[in-house]
């Protein structure tokens, strides 16, 4: 089991997980191919690109198009990989996707970099619905990374999947949180606890852990699980302990319509099972640009608003949570909102 991480870890990042290992992954694997949208080294295809200038495509900002030549070169026994900004990965050409990709069932991988509020640019490029979208496409696979080494070793663990993948990443520079190979549909148990149950997802995990961490000091018998392949939703550890959970937090960076919350509400309704359910994500609205802190701060998803849950499934307060779980981007807003 993973240790949790106290607030105030010193996590060690590594430097472009995903892209390094995407290259070594291809060396030996000559049936893959990349097919860019301008964005080869914003997303981590350039190494590839530098080492196999044969089997790598730039095909411009027409995602639609891009699309179409992905499942051609399905359909030619190769193993198309189209890394972007997830938004254009997953939205811009959802009808193409799922007609030509997910109906078909063509062994395509897409790989959508910039998860929800993990960037700035606003409504148009934060992928706050991604999950949602790809998840409802009959035969897609969809997983989220959390940390470098899921990063490294999600293409290994989906290596056998014979249908289309959905990946959401993180790029550039990520921190490392576990010390074991991501597998396909297994979570990763990071606390047992009887009090209450988090689920949470991607970047969300790191958060989680602090939160849960602290939680546990407070004398809280918290759980927390990682997940990390949202579609299929069948674990069957993780449904038992959904069942048997007194309350459950879902955690996830993402609408809380069609995400983690909405899989976890599913299970609990088709059961029959009396769990409460308690959903950390974003609500009903789009989204505008900022920085990180803040964006997570100001739509509800920040560690003091999972800290909040945990508080409100317990029903007792155990976190002096202003102090505790602000980042000082949040305090530096309202610093400015009280003219200091």
């Amino acid at each position: 089991m993973t240790k949790l991480l106290k607030p105030a870890f010193d996590l060690v990042h590594e430097i472009k997980p995903y892209g390094t290992s995407f290259a070594e992954y291809s060396r030996t694997r000559n049936n893959i191919v990349c097919v860019t949208n301008d964005l080869t080294a914003s997303c981590e295809a350039d190494e590839f690109r530098d080492q196999f200038p044969e089997r790598y495509f730039s095909l411009g900002m027409a995602e639609q198009n891009l699309v179409g030549v992905l499942a051609g070169m399905a359909r030619e026994g190769l193993t198309p990989f189209y890394p972007s900004f997830s938004v254009f990965a997953t939205r811009r050409p959802y009808e193409q996707i799922a007609l030509s990709i997910a109906y078909p069932a063509l062994p395509v991988r897409l790989v959508g970099f910039l998860p929800g509020l993990t960037t700035p640019g606003g409504v148009t490029h934060q992928s706050i619905d991604d999950i949602a979208i790809m998840s409802q496409l009959p035969n897609m696979t969809v997983i989220e990374v959390g940390d470098a080494t899921e990063a490294k070793t999600v293409l290994d663990a989906i290596e056998d999947i014979t249908g289309p993948v959905f990946i959401r990443m993180l790029r550039g520079e990520v921190p490392i949180l576990f010390d074991s190979p991501l597998k396909l549909g297994k979570a990763r148990q990071l606390a047992v606890g009887s009090d209450v149950l988090v689920l949470s997802c991607g970047v969300q995990t790191e958060s989680a852990m602090r939160v849960v961490s602290r939680a546990r000091e407070a004398g809280v018998d918290a759980g927390l699980l990682h997940i990390s392949t949202l579609k299929p939703f069948d674990d069957p550890d993780v449904l038992e302990q959904v069942a048997r959970a007194k309350t459950v937090v879902t955690v996830e960076n993402h609408l809380i319509r069609g995400g983690l919350g909405t899989s976890v509400a599913e299970v609990v309704a088709e059961g029959g099972w009396g769990t409460r359910l308690i959903r950390v994500g974003i609500r009903d609205t789009f989204t505008h640009g900022g920085g990180k802190d803040y964006l997570f701060d100001y739509y509800g998803i920040a560690e003091r608003h999972i800290a909040a849950a945990v508080e409100e499934a317990i029903g007792r307060t155990v976190f002096s949570t202003a102090s505790e779980f602000t980042s000082q981007s949040q305090l530096h807003n309202a610093a400015v909102a009280e003219g200091l």
